[in-house]
């Protein structure tokens, strides 16, 4: 788990602002939901044979002996919460949220145990198009961010429960063959959840699962007129993807579209979003039977992805636009008096005031840190005259006498 620095904030803020821009443009709503939910969530959610249950979740017993979790994702704490308050009957939604996940991992670069995700989801539609739209939505925020060609797109149809469930049985005949070769990973998997040995890395599994059974030989026709249709309307969009027949998801909710967008910029840890659909996970938590599809997006390696390209913008940081100093203790109240009224004047604008006293050396010297553009100096000749000291700290110009009641139009025009 890490902090967050001052000087990394800014960078935070600009990413985040992006993101709410461009799922604002798209009528999406954010809802905002606990960080510990009841154990028994996630168990009946992610299922209990995957790896982040098994090995990853930060679970304890409360002082009423329940069960609770720190949330290691959030679809299912937004169906949870959705369902809990009414919002999934007789209706369609599309939600948004942000926030801190915890997953005990190894720690390596971008990923942490402490992480922050954007997550998307939309309930109550069945048709491919609310599907589209996400990856849609996606491209246009990898737009925003400057991204345009650093991300691609992978998809794939898992179909529904059963039809993995034929698949499965003929993927695990086809690997007991072979179990000598396989990774531990792969093995502990085979009796598990054997799906997931498809995302394998192991070259020597690579290789057994080169002739091994293909997913969509058994996809159901309902599933495979769904992926048609997903297919035609990003074509009709303009998104450029690539079907990869091994991408399975490593949750057990997922079912027909899945997806990951991928970043050959960051080495190993490529993915920065994936998501699909989890047709039966509102059902299985107790509500109604709702179509449902989301995404989420990992903000620690989406930032890591922008300073690794240089792609964040020179002006992202929290340096002052203006920082005023008094010199004296008689030019400590008329200098918090023009602070105040240059934020009424200019609310965008960052204004400093220097407090705790100080030589003219040292005042000027914490401006300059502060990385403001300009020095305002208050002192007893500048209160007599009704003046202020305007001093550019970025740039080679004069120090320039500006009367009090024209200093809010003159930094205006300045900033």
């Amino acid at each position: 788990m890490n902090d967050i620095l001052p000087d990394q904030t800014a960078v935070w803020q600009y990413v985040e602002s992006r993101v709410r821009n461009v799922l604002g443009q798209y009528g999406y709503q954010e809802i905002r939901m606990p960080i510990v939910e009841h154990t028994e969530l996630f168990k009946r959610s992610i299922g209990e044979v995957t790896d982040i249950v098994e090995k990853e979740m930060y679970t304890f017993d409360d002082r009423n002996g329940d069960s609770l979790t720190l949330r290691p994702e959030g679809t299912a704490c937004c169906v949870r919460a959705a369902e809990e308050h009414g919002l999934l009957f007789n209706q369609t939604r599309r939600l948004w949220y942000t926030g801190p996940m915890f997953r005990h991992e190894r720690p390596q670069k971008g990923r942490y145990r402490q992480f922050h995700q954007v997550g998307v989801e939309c309930f109550g539609m069945s048709g491919p198009d609310i599907d589209a739209e996400l990856l849609i939505l996606t491209a246009r925020l990898w737009k925003a961010l400057g991204l345009e060609g650093h991300a691609r797109l992978e998809i794939n149809s898992i179909g529904t429960s059963e039809s993995r469930r034929v698949y499965r049985e003929a993927l695990v005949v086809y690997l007991e063959q072979y179990r000598d070769r396989l990774d531990e990973d792969s093995k502990r998997r085979l009796s598990t959840n054997p799906l997931r040995i498809l995302d394998s890395k192991d070259p020597e599994t690579r290789q057994v699962l080169s002739d091994a059974p293909v997913l969509d030989d058994y996809l159901d026709e309902e599933s495979r007129t769904h992926f048609e249709q997903l297919k035609a309307l990003l074509d009709a969009a303009g998104i450029d993807y690539t079907i990869n027949p091994a991408l399975v998801r490593g949750l057990d909710y997922y079912g027909k579209t899945v997806f990951e967008w991928i970043t050959d910029s960051l080495g190993a840890q490529g993915t920065i979003c994936a998501g699909g659909r989890y047709d039966g996970l509102v059902e299985q938590l107790g509500g109604k039977p709702t179509d449902a599809v989301g995404f989420a997006m990992g903000l620690e390696r989406l930032i890591l992805l922008l300073e690794t390209l240089e792609l964040i913008p020179a002006d992202v940081n929290n340096a002052a636009d203006v920082y005023v100093t008094a010199m004296g203790d008689q030019a400590v109240a008329p200098a918090l008096a023009i602070a105040e009224k240059l934020r009424a004047a200019l609310p965008k604008a960052v204004v400093v005031s220097h407090c705790g006293g100080g030589s003219f050396k040292s005042q000027m010297k914490k401006a300059d840190r502060s990385g403001a553009r300009y020095a305002l100096i208050v002192g007893e000749q500048e209160i007599a005259d009704g003046t202020v000291g305007l001093k550019p700290l970025r740039d080679d110009e004069p120090q320039q006498e500006v009367g009090q009641d024209e200093l809010a139009s003159v930094l205006a025009n300045k900033l």
